[in-house]
């Protein structure tokens, strides 16, 4: 990140795996770190850490589903930290199940958390952003919202609504210092997949590693997505020459 302005950064799903990574990436490139959660959890951990590289960090509880709490986690980072400018929309979840057994809660659910979610952040810190005429709002999208794959369709579905909303939102916002981009990660080395390895291994009698392996095939270089990657993609998404309403695409083929 080039050097400027000490930044302010809210990072959701922050406790863990992607969200972490990120969120210790901003702070080592001189941003103060908000991270957020529905639970403390690891929260506080983390936050320490960014401490320790010399950040000014804090732990927010946040449900990205609800209005209110949306409305009082950004008050609370403005008041500990100072105004949002850099919005990390990594809060998600990840379900599998056929179309016809995926049930109007599980896309209601899909829908809430990885598109209402950044919908409900991005309107409450994107005024603030364009008044003062800097901003980034990076989505963490997947390479599902690219193209389609069996037994995610809810998941897959609300990529494809992230990305469209990513690109949207950034023809909305050109030209006023604010860049909307997406990152799209394949299947990466996080809770996510260690739980859905373990459901393949639970239905299918294949083992936890033959499931991990059969989902790192998937990506298009055959291995999973360090989350550091996605962290290094972030931070350069921070430099004034970023890109705008670009889906950066993590398929492993590259280091």
């Amino acid at each position: 990140m080039a050097a400027g302005p000490r930044r302010v950064a809210l990072v959701t799903g922050g406790g863990r795996g992607i969200g972490r990574e990120v969120a210790l990436a901003l702070a080592r490139g001189g941003c103060a770190v908000a991270v957020a959660a529905r639970t403390r959890g690891e929260l506080d951990a983390v936050a320490a850490e960014a401490r320790r590289l010399g950040a000014d960090a804090a732990a927010q509880i946040l449900d990205v589903t609800d209005g209110a709490s949306v409305t009082r986690a950004v008050a609370a980072v403005t008041a500990t930290l100072g105004p949002v400018d850099v919005l990390v929309n990594n809060a998600g979840i990840a379900e599998s199940a056929p179309f016809l057994k995926t049930d109007p809660e599980v896309w209601d659910r899909h829908l809430r958390v990885n598109v209402t979610g950044p919908y409900l952040l991005t309107r409450a810190v994107l005024p603030g952003m364009l008044a003062r005429g800097w901003g980034r709002v990076i989505n963490i999208a997947s390479l599902a919202g690219l193209s389609g794959a069996p037994y995610v369709t809810a998941y897959t579905a609300s990529k494809h609504a992230l990305v469209g909303l990513t690109r949207a939102l950034a023809a909305e916002v050109a030209g006023r210092g604010v860049t909307v981009n997406a990152i799209a990660p394949g299947y990466a080395g996080t809770d996510l997949v260690w739980n859905a390895a373990r459901n393949i291994a639970v239905k299918t009698g294949k083992s936890f590693d033959e499931a991990v392996r059969a989902m790192a095939g998937i990506n298009p270089g055959g291995r999973l997505i360090d989350p550091a990657e996605v962290a290094a993609a972030a931070l350069k998404l921070l430099d004034d020459t970023a890109t705008n309403g670009e889906t950066i695409v993590l398929d492993g083929r590259s280091p």
